[in-house]
Formats: structure tokens, C-alpha cells, sequence
């Protein structure tokens, strides 16, 4: 399979800061990939060195074989850009800012018309073209932009955080868009996100990035065996300062994590020592309002890789 995206040692510095510290990828033609950590990572940073709007202070990419340093043109032809903060004119039409996108592409007449009639079907936009953009949701300005990246057919999509700040629903809508494009299509996209479950659900595979610096990346059943063991989540009827260290003498458990009354536990087996678990919490005055036992998450990936949970935005 051809590569689609190829980083080499990319790294952004701003002043004495570095934002991104040396990322290397390899990101295959038709494969979705999230670029999954927390904010001030160095994810949108990544994707704005990746997308020409940045220029990198050390290293290079190339896009389908076009230098983001030298060919900054060939890569803008290539690539679709929907970043956080989308720049629309709140008293354009819809339809007037897609035609606008169009002709700034270098599309005339009747490419614009058929052009714009296959956005329509493709990202869910329906008669709100017609009206002004001020009267959008949040979900359908998201889905406009899109639309608007896609307007001249790019092979390669570049997507920072699509769905941040949006309900539930037009969140699993554009999922669906994404999906749509990716299987349809064949395109290649790039994704940053900081919600696990978008990572899970979408990703072919997964980079976590903490600290400007790429920790780990799989696809998320891979990222997943680096845990390898199970996962045992226990609320305490109150705190405890000593718990973590008396449980890590357990037989089979490899790792604590406590966060105020909330215990993670990483535990070989916890189904067959589950037993000698409670008897440490009563013997220390403590018992388990909720206990549950399960199969790791992305979540308990990036706690094993960067030590810390993703605090994702409510």
C-alpha cells in the first residue's frame, strides 16, 4: 500500500518551547489515522505544519510524495482542511460560501454545479444551504466545513478535533460523514482528536502525542495488548492514603492508580484474586460502593504510556 502521509523527524519550536519534538509517521493511502492527546499536546500544531499553515523549524512531510517545506502549492491542491476554528461568513448563504470555495479552487461553470449537487448528497447539509450560515447549529457549521474542504475532491483530509463542543448527536452524525468518506471514496484522513471513544471508533490506527512527543501508536486492539492485563475500577466508601500501597502487594496486581476514592487497577487474573482484593480494603476500614472488572480501554492505554488519564471535555 502507497503512503499517503510521511513525516520525518518534525519538530516546532517557539522560542525556547518546543511544541513538537521530532514526530516521525507513516500513514498508508485510505487509512484513517487519529492523532489522539490531550490540548497543548502539540496535535494541532502537528496538523498545521502538516497543512502549509506552519512552517516546520526542523524536519519535513510530504503529502502523496509533495514536501510541505518546498511544494506548500502541490500540497494545497492535495489535501482538505477542516481545522477547530471554522473561518465562515455568517451572512453568506451556504450555497454562496461552497460556490466561493469552488471558484477559489479554480472550478468554473458547470464543475461547480456538479460539484457542489455531490457535496449535498454526501455531507448532510439538505435545505439549510439556502440560509444564512448564522442561523446554523454548531453540528451543521461542522458539517459545512467539511463540505467545504472537500469541495475540489482532495485525496488526503486533514481534520483537528471535528467534533469538539458538539451534543451527542451531531457528533455521532459526523462520525457517520467521516466514515462515509473514508469507505466511499478511499480518502485518507488525518483526525486529531482528544476523545477516546472518537480515537476507538474511527482510527485505523492511533498516535498519542503528550508533551509534543509521539509515546505510542497501533491500531487500538494493538495499543490495547500493551495493557494486556484486566482492569479493576473501584469507587472507596471514603479516602484512603495507604490503600494503593497495600494493594500493590496483591498477587497478580501490577499497577495502582487512585484518584481521590477512585481506584484503577491493572490486575492479572482479577476475576480469580478479586477475593484477596476486598479482604486488603476491609482489613484497612474500607469498602467498595461500585467494583467492576474489564477488558483495557484507550483510556488505560494512554494512563500506561503517559501516566495520566485524558481529561476529556465534558
Amino acid at each position: 500500500m502507497k503512503t499517503a502521509i510521511k513525516v520525518s523527524n518534525l519538530t516546532k519550536t517557539f522560542g525556547d518551547k518546543k511544541a513538537v519534538r521530532g514526530i516521525s509517521l507513516d500513514i498508508k493511502q485510505g487509512e484513517i489515522y487519529g492523532f489522539l492527546g490531550p490540548n497543548g499536546a502539540g496535535k494541532s500544531t502537528t496538523i498545521r505544519m502538516l497543512v502549509t499553515l506552519s512552517e516546520p523549524t526542523c524536519g519535513d512531510a510530504w503529502i502523496l510524495g509533495s514536501s510541505v517545506k518546498n511544494k506548500e502549492d502541490e500540497v494545497r491542491l492535495k489535501i482538505g482542511v477542516a481545522l477547530q476554528d471554522a473561518a465562515l461568513d455568517e451572512q453568506q448563504t451556504g450555497i454562496e460560501f461552497l460556490k466561493l470555495q469552488a471558484r477559489l479552487y479554480g472550478l468554473r461553470g458547470n464543475e461547480v454545479t456538479s460539484r457542489l449537487e455531490a457535496l449535498t448528497e454526501l455531507v448532510d447539509i439538505g435545505d439549510a444551504l439556502s440560509k444564512r450560515i448564522k442561523t446554523y447549529s454548531g453540528g451543521m457549521k461542522r458539517r459545512l466545513d467539511l463540505a467545504a474542504a472537500l469541495v475540489h475532491n482532495p485525496k488526503v483530509l486533514f481534520l483537528d478535533e471535528p467534533t469538539t463542543g458538539l451534543d451527542p448527536i451531531s457528533r455521532a452524525r459526523v462520525w457517520d460523514e467521516i466514515r462515509r468518506l473514508n469507505k466511499d471514496l478511499g480518502m485518507t484522513i488525518f483526525l486529531t482528536t482528544q476523545y477516546l471513544e472518537e480515537a476507538d471508533q474511527l482510527a485505523d490506527r492511533v498516535g498519542i502525542i503528550t508533551d509534543g512527543i509521539l509515546k505510542a501508536e497501533g491500531t487500538p486492539a494493538e495499543l490495547k495488548k500493551l495493557v494486556g492485563n484486566d482492569i479493576v475500577t473501584i469507587k472507596l466508601s471514603k479516602k484512603s492514603d495507604v490503600i494503593k500501597t497495600k494493594l500493590m502487594n496483591i498477587t497478580g496486581v501490577k499497577a495502582v492508580d487512585q484518584e481521590g476514592q477512585k481506584l484503577t487497577i491493572s490486575m492479572v487474573n482479577a476475576s480469580k484474586h478479586i477475593s484477596d482484593l476486598i479482604n486488603v480494603l476491609s482489613s484497612a476500614g474500607l469498602s467498595a460502593e461500585e467494583l467492576a472488572i474489564r477488558t483495557p480501554s484507550l483510556d488505560d492505554v494512554f494512563l500506561q504510556v503517559t501516566g495520566t488519564h485524558l481529561k476529556e471535555e465534558q
